[in-house]
């Protein structure tokens, strides 16, 4: 059965098919990802946070990603959430190359999941999708929200589907 719905929400046209979201803007900049998902609300304020990118990923090619919570101990419930990616890594290596960065920052940090991101520089696409075997799936949405944010582009996709 082939199901297929578009929806529109405050200016993006949503279009699902076989459990794929794809985003095709008309004139919101922002994933269908609540701002509170993404960060807590304090975490800007909070300079530990500041030299942490949200985002850190190959410019070009298909490679496994992890979705990072970053949290200061110091205080109650502030988090951000980050996006590492590489085609050069395992999901373990990013992990750990990432670890003391946070820890150097005066944070704490678990890994959310992983994934597959396709990054096409050239075509302004991004391709969210799959899941990670060592640290399960990620939500691609917080991860698309996070891409979206950075990359500006007019093509992202998200598919909880395939490795």
């Amino acid at each position: 059965m082939l199901y297929r719905t578009f929806v529109a929400d405050s200016g993006r046209l949503l279009y699902y098919c076989f459990g794929t979201l794809s985003i095709f803007r008309q004139q919101s900049k922002t994933m269908a990802v609540a701002a509170t998902d993404i960060a807590s609300p304090s975490a800007h304020r909070n300079p530990k946070f500041t030299n942490i990118p949200d985002v850190k990923i190959d410019s070009h090619g298909k490679f496994k990603y992890i979705l990072i919570k970053v949290h200061d101990p110091d205080k109650d419930r502030e988090f951000k959430h980050i996006v590492r990616g590489s085609g050069k890594a395992n999901y373990h290596d990013i992990y750990d190359d990432v670890v003391p960065e946070i820890e150097n920052a005066g944070l704490d940090c678990e890994c959310m999941g992983g994934g597959r991101i396709e990054h096409d520089s050239s075509k302004k696409k991004l391709s969210i999708y799959g899941h990670s075997q060592a640290y399960g799936q990620a939500d691609h949405k917080i991860t698309g929200a996070l891409l979206d944010k950075k990359y500006k582009y007019q093509n992202i996709s998200i598919s909880y589907e395939g490795y």
